[in-house]
């Protein structure tokens, strides 16, 4: 059977992850915004990392502008964080323009999204307090933002491993935990801190992951053990039918829809009810959304090893 290949696709589209995992908001207006923005960062000779801390300090920015109980004050945090997440799609972009993508920029990108997170969530629980809240509110944020951080471990996995055995594109690496640890044993303190400190955060954050979905874990190790990153088309074609389904529900744990709830609430005055829209609603979609994927990877894992006890 002869794959199909993939269609011409436009400059701009061409520094996509993959289209199926882009949200709709990200497709017509952060990914567009994101291009233009990584062209001019490329006329400037930024790198991407650059590019990354300014999305996190407009993130940071865009959170203690949280914590004012004024309307207009808090119009402007959106402002900056709507210039966060462009600029957060502008360094990936940027990279992949410049073919300059590595895991410490991805690392960097992380550790990134998640100051402009915590700020917003210390920022908003510090506006509670100021107007004479409970203490139980910073159980209910701390809550949250576990909840938020397993959330977006778990969505970018999943996402990953779409990426790894669904494009055509240049084989994508794939890491574990296993393999990091070793790579972090090999760095030292006296010499490389920065790296060793980044690559402790990106071990921490891949275990993080591989506990969350161990059945996807086992799947990955062995595909790659059997196909050596050549996934074979029977397989990927299983695969796009099994999960492309569900990215529509991944992508209400990604970042845009956080974004949209927190603006809606901070109009009505109610950005409490942030912290609980991520620690119920969004703590049920993902745990059923691990559920059918372990399922499904379970599932694709029984017929990888049949087809490996058959050849």
């Amino acid at each position: 059977m002869v794959e199909q290949k993939e269609a011409p696709r436009s400059r701009v589209e061409a520094t996509y992850k993959a289209r199926e995992v882009e949200g709709v908001l990200d497709l017509y207006f952060f990914r567009p915004i994101g291009f233009r923005l990584a062209q001019f960062f490329e006329r400037l000779k930024m790198t991407p990392a650059s590019v990354t801390w300014l999305a996190g300090l407009f993130g940071v920015v865009a959170g203690h502008l949280y914590y004012y109980r004024d309307l207009r004050i808090n119009i402007v945090g959106m402002a900056f964080h709507v210039c966060a997440n462009a600029l957060d799609n502008a360094d990936g972009q940027l990279a992949r323009l410049t073919h300059r993508v590595s895991r410490e920029g991805r690392i960097i990108d992380s550790i990134a999204d998640h100051l402009g997170f915590l700020s917003i969530y210390v920022h908003l629980t510090l506006r509670y307090f100021a107007e004479g809240s409970s203490p139980a509110i910073c159980l209910l944020a701390l809550a949250a933002a576990i909840s938020h951080a397993l959330q977006g471990a778990a969505a970018d996995y999943y996402r990953s491993t779409y990426l790894y055995f669904v494009t055509n594109r240049a084989r994508l690496r794939l890491d574990s935990a296993s393999a990091l640890r070793s790579d972090y044993q090999k760095l030292s303190w006296r010499s490389e801190p920065w790296n060793k400190f980044l690559l402790a955060l990106y071990l921490n954050f891949t275990r993080q992951q591989e506990m969350l979905a161990p059945h996807l874990k086992k799947l990955r190790d062995t595909t790659s053990q059997l196909f050596h990153g050549e996934i074979p088309s029977w397989l990927r074609t299983r695969y796009r039918n099994l999960v492309s389904p569900t990215f529509r529900w991944w992508r209400l744990l990604m970042t845009n829809t956080r974004m949209l709830v927190l603006f809606a609430l901070l109009f009505i005055g109610q950005p409490i009810y942030y912290f609980w829209f991520e620690f119920i609603p969004l703590n049920l979609l993902f745990v059923y959304l691990i559920i059918r994927q372990e399922n499904m990877s379970e599932s694709l894992l029984e017929v990888a090893v049949k087809w490996r006890d058959a050849a």
